[in-house]
């Protein structure tokens, strides 16, 4: 039986109103997915816009109520003074810049040491016997137990501060890892030995990825303890030799009884920890959840 023949002319008709709808399918999509974002990027930034917003109102409010002096209650318009301040004294960048190196520099080593002592918990048995109640109780210790200790053992040094920061994150990121390693299905290793992973490539392959939501919940509580660390750090160990930094400002401005700079100081070291944590951990962490279709592409 012959085939029925189509028009050529039909044919072109066809095709081009095909790959019309195509088209017209993939700017209705891309167009839906910028409007996905736009709508995503003002459901996140209006609410948190207005909540300051509202935080400001109210403090104006209770500074023309002068339920407290204006020394010790000073205005939004006062901080602001206080930070153009340090900024023309070239102060400002000194201080952040001194204490995002040291919060870096501590960070990474309680990283490193901590992850060694992570998988050395997980690996060894008795080892996890022997010291793991020890690494949970240092992790309760407040960081600020450690300062006079780090400056009797370095003296007012950026070693002292850099002994504060790790002694108070390490055990968090030791923990972090040894719990992601412990909500690893059994399941998994079985696999992994049916398809032939053994030693270094069950951990590389199986154990460390289905440990990593647990071990970066460990290093974003780490980064945390580190900062809260350095501050008491640098709020203690006072000394020009130092430098100019966050922690010191905060203690300038108590011995000089300048509230506006102690909420300045405040305001800074906020900034820079809600900052660290925006630009850093928030876009792992849904790199994270999207890779194991915990989010939706966006």
């Amino acid at each position: 039986m012959n085939s029925p023949k189509i028009n050529p002319a039909v044919g072109d008709e066809v095709a081009s109103l095909e790959a019309g709808l195509d088209s017209l399918g993939s700017t209705s999509g891309r167009h839906s997915a910028k409007t996905t974002r736009v709508h995503k990027a003002i459901t996140t930034i209006v609410p948190s816009f207005i909540a300051i917003a509202l935080l400001l109102l109210l403090w104006t409010l209770l500074y023309y109520s002068k339920i407290k002096p204006s020394y010790l209650l000073p205005s939004p318009i006062d901080i602001w003074h206080s930070l153009a301040t340090l900024l023309n004294q070239g102060v400002l960048w000194s201080a952040v810049g001194n204490s995002l190196r040291r919060a870096a520099i501590g960070f990474l080593a309680s990283v490193t040491v901590g992850t060694i002592l992570g998988f050395s918990l997980v690996r060894f048995r008795l080892l996890r016997m022997a010291i793991g109640p020890l690494v949970s109780g240092l992790q309760s210790l407040p960081s600020v137990a450690w300062v006079p200790a780090a400056i009797i053992w370095f003296g007012l040094s950026d070693a002292a501060i850099y002994a504060v920061v790790m002694l108070g994150a390490i055990p968090s990121i030791a923990n972090g890892l040894l719990a992601g390693v412990r909500h690893v299905p059994p399941l998994y290793l079985r696999v992994g030995r049916v398809l032939g992973a053994r030693g270094f490539n069950t951990l590389r392959f199986i154990i460390f990825p289905a440990a990593l939501p647990g071990y970066f919940a460990g290093l974003r509580q780490g980064w945390a303890f580190s900062w809260r660390s350095l501050m008491a750090a640098e709020l203690i160990a006072f000394s020009p030799s130092l430098g100019i930094s966050l922690g010191q400002l905060l203690q300038t401005g108590r011995d000089l009884s300048d509230m506006s700079l102690v909420l300045t100081a405040i305001f800074l070291i906020l900034l820079v920890g809600v900052g660290f944590e925006l630009i850093f951990f928030t876009p792992i962490e849904r790199k994270i959840l999207r890779t194991r279709g915990l989010l939706a592409d966006s």
